[in-house]
């Protein structure tokens, strides 16, 4: 689908639009579409809505089997394994070009699939995988071996080589950000992939995928299979000609993944996880800026985000008015049509999330935490679909059950505490480790907190910072692999050594 000379500019022109989409309804293998080899589909929601988008292959063990031998035909006839890096960057940057013309087709096809704000999808994600892409593949000749300093009459040389086949599992609440950081840096290191998207949200990846083929990835080098996400993934985990995966989703998947590689041929696995990350507030800070802030850290994307700001911390001289301050802020996100260019906050993934957070908002009440904001499913759309109000606790410990596990909806716990060691003892008093903030206008005080958290990322005076010049990831359990970044090639790739005496 070719873009439109005039753009879609109102809630009106992307229903249109979205009337008229060519969702595509296939498996992606050895480079051209593909059913499932049992014929067997499932559906593909509008979580808006509710309404079915297409039925798409629910591949099964036997085609991840047959994905898994065109992938590796593909990498041993070197037909990308062993090109020239710089043809490999030309391929990509065509790739990246190509997602680039085609913006409003792909955004409307995240927002569809995912119930994400258009503004959101087509001004944040779209262009993020076309850096991501581009970025990557700008990088692929630029990236050296080395040459180790050895005694007279030998040579040592130290090649990085692809792994060979990798397995990219990626999650429903950011589809083609993610998908974008797992196959740009796979795909520029010389592998091929099988990349599974998550049952709920595979059309962007469809999408990329078919644009990877026209701009001259060679085939099998990348194979999309849509389907069963529990028994297609484990197959395709424990299957002994995969060399890596790479996974980003909850702590609990990425465990049994670290389990089923240990069960098989220990291929290398990389986890970017889940978190509970602390956005702490000193009273010095600008308060009004970090109550806005606040607010985008909690509830966008409807809080379905693992580096989301769901721990509040606020110093205890500050705690109530920055609750108003907060509150004020969180006003204008309200749910709405994610087809509106107004709106900032779409739909829930699905019911069963709406029920997982709804458990989690009636535990915080029973364990004495007080609901001063939301705290309901929002019915107010008129669309039909899944919608949550955003949601804000206050006088909450961070004992509590909601301080402590990764609800992934739109609810934050303010938490008190009283000087710079204290909220360090509580950021860190998590099982995750992915991002943060810290807003004060004491460079001293800033510092030694962002030091002081054990977190992959941390913001000082900012929340979401970050580019793909810079490596994402978590500690403890929120994973042990870095996205984006020079960093992200190491996950990708093997290092060999040719000792060579003369």
């Amino acid at each position: 689908m070719s873009e439109n000379l005039t753009s879609p500019t109102c809630c009106a022109d992307w229903t249109a639009k979205a009337s008229e989409i060519t969702i595509p309804a296939y498996a992606w293998v050895n480079g051209k579409p593909a059913a499932a080899l049992s014929g067997a589909t499932q559906p593909c929601f509008n979580p808006a809505t509710g309404t079915i988008l297409a039925e798409l292959p629910d591949n099964a063990p036997e085609d991840a089997d047959a994905a898994v031998r065109i992938a590796r035909q593909a990498f041993n006839s070197g037909v990308w394994s062993a090109m020239a890096p710089s043809d490999r960057k030309r391929i990509m940057v065509r790739w990246a070009d190509l997602i680039e013309q085609h913006r409003e087709e792909i955004a409307l096809l995240e927002t569809l699939d995912v119930g994400k704000p258009i503004s959101d999808t087509l001004n944040i994600d779209v262009p993020g995988a076309v850096n991501t892409i581009r970025w990557t593949a700008e990088a692929i000749d630029k990236v050296y071996g080395e040459i180790a300093p050895t005694a007279p009459g030998t040579l040592a040389l130290v090649q990085r080589l692809p792994l060979g086949v990798v397995l990219a599992i990626v999650p429903w609440n950011f589809p083609l950000s993610t998908t974008a950081w797992k196959l740009a840096p796979a795909l520029a290191a010389g592998n091929s992939v099988i990349l599974k998207p998550d049952p709920k949200t595979p059309l962007t990846a469809l999408k990329l995928a078919q644009l990877a083929t026209e701009a001259g990835l060679p085939d099998g080098v990348l194979n999309v299979l849509p389907g069963d996400g529990i028994n297609l993934g484990k197959h395709l985990s424990l299957h002994p000609d995969i060399d890596g995966q790479t996974f980003t989703g909850s702590t609990a998947v990425g465990k049994l993944l670290m389990q089923y590689a240990g069960q098989s041929n220990l291929k290398r696995t990389f986890l970017e996880l889940g978190g509970k990350s602390a956005n702490i507030v000193f009273a010095d800070a600008d308060l009004d800026k970090a109550a806005l802030w606040a607010a985008v850290a909690g509830f966008y994307n409807c809080g379905q985000t693992c580096t989301a700001g769901t721990r509040l911390l606020i110093q205890q001289s500050i705690y109530d008015d920055f609750i108003e301050r907060m509150m004020a802020h969180s006003q204008c996100w309200t749910p709405g049509n994610p087809l509106d260019p107004d709106t900032r906050m779409g739909a829930v993934i699905d019911q069963n999330q709406i029920n997982t957070i709804q458990q989690y908002i009636q535990i915080g009440q029973q364990e004495g935490a007080r609901l001063v904001l939301g705290g309901e499913s929002a019915t107010n759309t008129g669309l039909g679909g899944c919608f949550h109000q955003a949601t804000l606790f206050a006088d909450v410990d961070n004992r509590m059950t909601i301080a402590q596990e990764e609800i992934f909806g739109p609810v934050v716990s303010a938490i008190p505490f009283s000087d710079a060691a204290d909220a360090i003892r509580i950021a860190n008093d998590s099982r995750y480790g992915l991002a943060g903030a810290v807003w004060s206008q004491n460079i001293s005080t800033a510092l030694t907190v962002a030091n002081g958290v054990r977190t992959g990322t941390m913001g000082v005076n900012n929340y979401f910072g970050g580019d793909i010049t810079v490596p994402f990831g978590g500690f403890g359990e929120s994973g042990n692999g870095r996205d984006k970044s020079l960093h992200a090639l190491n996950d990708y790739s093997e290092l060999k050594t040719t000792w060579i005496e003369y």
